[in-house]
């Protein structure tokens, strides 16, 4: 799995004009890509990564200050340049496998503590956020192993 997490002082998704899930508090924007190979125990290790990781002022981390996390969907995360000027997308995982993963990555966040508001899979969001820092982080499972 691959994911940026961006510290922002507020964020917000929007799905046909409503608004399907938001930060009104600092926390954390996370979006979120599945690869074929992924698993939910990357999932899981994700989330604890995303959790414990000590971004935040004073170098907390959101389960210092139980700072929420707004998770949405990203396949494009796994878009390959390297040929031509048109991105493909044949690294990201299908949509049957993706959906499950994001929505454990998610659930592990939750049982850590995390409160979660989520972006609508597969739809067209409009994100809005206001970073902090601005503060961005990379990472992906693969580079773990």
């Amino acid at each position: 799995m691959r994911v940026v997490v961006t510290r922002v002082l507020s964020a917000s998704v929007q799905v046909d004009g409503d608004v399907v899930g938001e930060l009104e508090r600092p926390g954390l924007l996370v979006l979120a890509g599945v690869g074929h190979d992924d698993s939910p125990e990357d999932a899981a290790a994700l989330a604890r990564k995303i959790w414990s990781l000590r971004i935040l002022d004073d170098e907390l981390s959101a389960s210092d200050v139980d700072a929420p996390l707004l998770v949405v969907s990203q396949f494009t995360l796994y878009a390959s340049t390297r040929k031509g000027r048109r991105p493909s997308w044949s690294r990201a995982a299908p949509g049957a496998v993706s959906e499950p993963l994001v929505e454990e990555l998610c659930r592990q966040l939750e049982l850590l503590g995390a409160t979660v508001s989520r972006g609508v899979f597969g739809a067209h969001m409009l994100v809005s956020s206001v970073n902090d820092g601005p503060v961005t982080i990379t990472m992906d499972t693969k580079d773990w192993e």
